[in-house]
């Protein structure tokens, strides 16, 4: 998989199900390897994230990115706040 940042940054980010996640905001590269680490999303989908948070999500979960970036795990429903940290995978 191989797409520069500008080419990803903007798209619509959706889950294994076809549910709308949000965009991409910005691209996490990991300096020390010089990879893509993650995907930051800002006001990710309330129905998905609690309290409409900005979220990131690893790369490792990318099935493939085209016009839109397709996850392939997502989880449940994420919360926000320290006391709720665990999610629910798929």
């Amino acid at each position: 998989m191989l797409e520069t940042i500008s080419n990803i940054k903007g798209l619509e980010i959706y889950t294994p199900d076809g549910i709308f996640v949000g965009l991409v905001n910005e691209v996490i590269i990991d300096l020390s390897t010089m990879k893509a680490s993650g995907l930051y999303v800002h006001k990710a989908n309330p129905v998905l994230v609690e309290d409409n948070i900005s979220i990131s999500i690893p790369f490792s979960w990318v099935r493939g990115i085209g016009d839109v970036v397709v996850l392939r795990i997502f989880p449940d429903h994420v919360c926000a706040g320290e006391s709720r940290r665990e999610v629910t995978l798929r």
